[in-house]
């Protein structure tokens, strides 16, 4: 079977997406579906989605890690599938769908912001892993851990993927995982605060990581960034918007970046 794909990118965080509305898509396969997201041997993505027909909704977001196997919710994915349904037209500037962990709204803005309203999420908690350390889930679940200045490197220094990679699979977070974000603090917390992250299902530092942007805008909240928090990533600066409750958590989260579709072909399966 010949079917045409497309490849997006969302600050970096790239995508291998199928007009899927048909339900052609075997979704079983998953050993193809991570060689069509490897980097040497297929078209290479961070992930792969599948844009479906779903009653009562535009559509609906089936998403899958570079691993072949089904996850939880992507932010940049979301965004970007947004901008792929613009380009079929099965939607205008405003968009509702459903994705695997509930509904979303989103609009794609003038100069082609795609702006996506996450879930709703707890206050950030302390997490098991690190002294200043905390855990949030955005949709999916994120350990977020602050650069302190006495730590001695800077962000660029960083070891991620090391660090990420003994987060990620410390017992703490059995038997799932967790993707995890290393966050330096800006001197002025109204500047960007620079991220990166290690993606569980990806197994590396990817680009971008939008549940993780969000996730890491939340806990700094906690360290005085005020809403609307806007964040670097090796791929671009992505922003977050929110309500904090008073119970601690948060609502009317809105994630916004560009979503850009990169270039497209077919491909047998």
């Amino acid at each position: 079977m010949t079917l045409t794909f497309h490849k997006y990118q969302g600050t970096g965080n790239d995508f291998v997406i199928f007009d899927d509305r048909a339900a052609q898509f075997d979704t079983a396969d998953h050993a193809r579906i991570a060689r069509l997201c490897d980097r040497r041997f297929g078209i290479g993505a961070d992930g792969l989605m599948l844009l479906r027909n779903r009653e009562g909704y535009d559509f609906e977001m089936v998403y899958f890690n570079a691993d072949g196997h089904p996850s939880t919710m992507c932010g940049n994915g979301g965004r970007c599938l947004v901008a792929f349904a613009k380009y079929l037209g099965v939607v205008a500037d405003d968009a509702y769908f459903l994705a695997v962990d509930g509904p979303h709204a989103a609009r794609v803005e003038a100069d082609g912001t795609v702006r996506l309203k996450m879930i709703d999420a707890a206050a950030p908690q302390l997490a098991e892993v690190g002294e200043a350390d905390v855990f949030v889930h955005t949709g999916s679940p994120h350990h977020v851990h602050f650069l302190d200045a006495e730590e001695g490197y800077t962000l660029a220094e960083f070891d991620v993927y090391g660090a990420g990679h003994d987060i990620r699979y410390d017992q703490a977070y059995d038997p799932a995982g967790v993707n995890v974000n290393f966050v330096e603090v800006p001197a002025d917390p109204a500047h960007p605060w620079p991220v990166r992250t290690y993606e569980r299902g990806v197994e590396n530092e990817t680009l971008s990581c939008g549940t993780g942007v969000t996730a890491v805008a939340l806990a700094a909240s906690q360290r005085g960034a005020a809403s609307p928090v806007r964040l670097q990533t090796p791929g671009g600066l992505l922003e977050v918007a929110f309500q904090a409750q008073p119970g601690g958590g948060f609502a009317d989260v809105w994630l916004s970046g560009p979503a850009v579709r990169v270039f497209g072909g077919e491909i047998s399966l």
